[in-house]
């Protein structure tokens, strides 16, 4: 780190000023490798590689999904093989929600109400698609995995925004704004009683049909 070269740095003054500077520039140079170094790339790609060869041995074993894979290297007889999965699983799904969380904060995605969901749909993808990256063409799976992220961001959104479409299009063939206005200036509580019990009904027909 750069340190003040004041010409008066035997006078109190200039002390007190390369003080006040050192000390002012410090915390921001901290901040920057901070944000810059919240994986580490070295660690992170020696960890892929190793997740890619236990989904590699799964897949000659037999294994139809990576869950197969996970499920059977969780629980392998050989207590070493276990654990040392474990290390390696958890190591990498504490990466990829890091790298997740630090991308949702981006303005392009910081405002949306279903941002936990976006960062596990993308956690879950890099695990699903660690086959496609290939260590013997790129030694950067930050950005591989990044990319992973983003896509999967862009998925969630799509999906959120056909599922609020159809919830407004059922609401509106029920008649939904039309229930809820009914009786609204009688004090007819017999009138309100239905109104009500209306709307539950219709509540109930909305539900049924986007569980579906």
């Amino acid at each position: 780190m750069a340190t003040c070269q004041a010409p008066f740095t035997k006078s109190v003054l200039g002390a007190i000023l390369c003080i006040g500077l050192n000390s002012h520039m410090a915390p921001a140079i901290m901040a920057r490798k901070k944000t810059e170094y919240y994986v580490n790339n070295k660690e992170f790609l020696a960890n892929v590689i190793q997740l890619r060869d236990y989904f590699l041995e799964g897949k000659n074993l037999g294994h139809e999904t990576h869950i197969d894979s996970i499920r059977y290297f969780r629980f392998h007889r050989d207590r070493r093989t276990s654990v040392q999965f474990k290390r390696c699983y958890e190591y990498l799904g504490g990466c990829f929600s890091k790298i997740a969380t630090h991308l949702s904060y981006k303005p392009n995605f910081v405002n949306y109400m279903f941002r936990d969901d976006m960062i596990s749909d993308g956690v879950e993808n890099c695990i699903q698609y660690i086959l496609n990256f290939d260590p013997e063409k790129s030694k950067n799976p930050f950005a591989y995995f990044t990319q992973i992220i983003y896509y999967a961001f862009l998925r969630r959104i799509q999906k959120e925004k056909k599922q609020l479409e159809i919830k407004n299009k059922i609401l509106e063939k029920s008649g939904f704004d039309e229930v809820m206005h009914t009786d609204r200036h009688s004090g007819n509580m017999t009138g309100m009683n239905a109104s009500h019990s209306d709307m539950g009904s219709i509540k109930e027909n909305i539900e049924t049909k986007m569980n579906r």
